[in-house]
């Protein structure tokens, strides 16, 4: 077991398996807690078995909302927009909702968040969002 690998069992301690993958479930809790980077890891370790399976695109346009929110911690407003771009070319290609997400919901919050890159009023837009963006089974939640 790698470095990385105990770092996801740790991250997903504690969650039940349910009607959810665990993995994505532990994406949730870590993406609503703005652990960003750990939210990228837990979904990895489902994208990896899935990559080239029908939800592997998926995952990965998930996996790439979480990184574009940690390229917006870091303050890398280009990186962070073409994550947030991209992230909506491989998410719209499934209904709205998949796995109980709501996938227009959560595309919508990514274009909205790539297009405030370019705004000036960024670093407001970043210190009101200390409470948010969330996302929950059955819905995309956006603060504000």
């Amino acid at each position: 077991m790698s470095k990385k690998d105990h770092k996801v069992a740790a991250l997903m301690e504690g969650i039940e398996t349910g009607e959810h993958d665990p993995h994505l479930v532990g994406y949730l809790r870590c993406f609503n807690a703005q652990q960003f980077y750990e939210a990228h890891d837990v979904l990895e370790a489902l994208w990896l078995k899935d990559r080239t399976g029908p939800d592997g695109d998926f995952f990965k346009g998930l996996i790439q909302f979480a990184g574009a929110f940690v390229h917006l911690q870091k303050r890398r407003l280009r990186p962070a927009k073409v994550l947030f771009l991209r992230c909506t070319t491989y998410l719209c290609n499934y209904p709205s909702p998949h796995f109980a997400l709501d996938v227009e919901g959560i595309t919508s919050l990514a274009k909205r968040w790539a297009a405030a890159t370019e705004s000036v009023e960024l670093e407001t837009d970043l210190q009101a969002e200390q409470r948010s963006p969330r996302i929950a089974f059955h819905q995309a939640i956006a603060a504000g």
